[in-house]
């Protein structure tokens, strides 16, 4: 006869395991190798295992005895297959937790379904938000029966095949036990009523078909990709269970100009060599329409960045606003007029530390190349 494993190591425990530890050892390889969940060949063997294990330990009395004396203390009857041997994966999950797993959800009011629309903003809408309203196709409840689904001045009654109670259990005879399969009723599919005499207007669902207008309220700072959740907006329940949510899904049109980077903006602005080298004012454009002025230092490099303090996009849901990076970029011109290249040999010669007689000079440069 084989040696038979210690009840700790087939549970996977310590032998100073709480009675709580045992428990969630034993729930989950029961889970694991029960046969109606678990088709390997020696899943029946591991169960019957586990069973005997968990009937011992889980007993105060008699895993005093198992400890004491072993495998000679601790009798497990004549099957050796306590605890859990009659039952299907449905009735042990609901000896652990109050509810089988096909029931639970039969018995209960069916919450609505969340819903998703699109809902596209220009670059303006979402950095100071605005309000829009939104057309929502969904089912809605039935105003002649109120969601009943039954003619008015009639009632459901009480499902005859299942007894109100959405399913139909069924006792099976197998070699390793008694088995009981739940499925739900197929008459009533689940709900426990049937409807004799249906509402002329939703023909029973308790629903019908419609477009629904909701108000959305889009709030400053708001980002391409993000989501709006309007609870109960959704469509309503299944005889009078709360509603879904409606989830307002947003795209935000780029902006020609301006680009987004968290809560600050960046405009890349390009400006050619006379503008770097001597300074100047240009006017960058802003998200709140009009362009703004702002200088350029005499100086300024490629890559430069000129910081316009809280004139980004607002905090979401706080206060304050990003800034406006306008990021300098220094063209150098590939083709040169024959004006431009005498002015150019004649800055090289300046910038040779030789002084340039003409005290106009900078200024026929600026002219030349342009400029605000």
């Amino acid at each position: 006869m084989p040696t038979k494993r210690d009840y700790y190591e087939v549970l996977g425990v310590s032998r100073d395991a709480t009675e709580e530890e045992i428990r969630k050892a034993y729930r989950k390889l029961a889970f694991q190798y029960h046969p109606d969940r678990n088709p390997s060949a020696d899943a029946d063997a591991k169960f019957k295992e586990i069973n005997e294990a968990y009937e011992v330990l889980s007993d105060a009395q008699r895993r005093r005895e198992y400890d004491q004396f072993g495998h000679e203390g601790a009798p497990t009857g004549a099957a050796g297959f306590g605890g859990f041997a009659g039952f299907g994966f449905d009735e042990i999950f609901e000896t652990f937790f109050g509810a089988s797993t096909r029931t639970a959800g039969a018995r209960r009011a069916q919450r609505g379904s969340d819903l998703r629309v699109d809902l596209t903003l220009t670059f303006e809408e979402a950095v100071f938000g605005c309000e829009k309203t939104v057309e929502v196709p969904r089912w809605e409840r039935c105003s002649r029966c109120n969601g009943n689904g039954a003619e008015p001045g009639t009632q459901p009654s009480r499902c005859p095949a299942c007894n109100g109670t959405g399913e139909i259990r069924r006792v099976q005879q197998s070699v390793i036990g008694q088995f009981v399969s739940v499925t739900i009723c197929d008459r009533c599919r689940g709900e426990g009523r049937v409807i004799l005499t249906p509402c002329t207007e939703c023909r029973g669902t308790g629903r019908v078909r419609s477009s629904h207008r909701v108000l959305v309220t889009i709030p400053a700072g708001i980002d391409d990709g993000q989501q709006i959740r309007l609870p109960g907006e959704g469509e309503p329940g299944l005889h009078g269970a709360p509603s879904g949510d409606l989830y307002v899904a947003v795209s935000v049109t780029p902006h020609q100009s301006l680009k987004r980077q968290g809560v600050d903006l960046v405009y890349d602005l390009t400006i050619n060599v006379a503008q770097a080298a001597l300074g100047d004012e240009v006017t960058v454009p802003t998200p709140e329409g009009p362009p703004t002025r702002v200088k350029i230092p005499a100086g300024t490099q490629t890559g430069r960045i000129i910081r316009l303090k809280e004139r980004g996009v607002p905090h979401l849901r706080a206060s304050g606003r990003g800034d406006l990076l306008v990021r300098v970029r220094v063209a150098i011109p590939q083709h040169l007029t024959d004006e431009q290249r005498d002015l150019f040999q004649k800055l090289a010669k300046t910038l040779g530390n030789e002084p340039h007689e003409d005290k106009g000079f900078f200024d026929k440069v600026k002219e030349v190349f342009g400029g605000e």
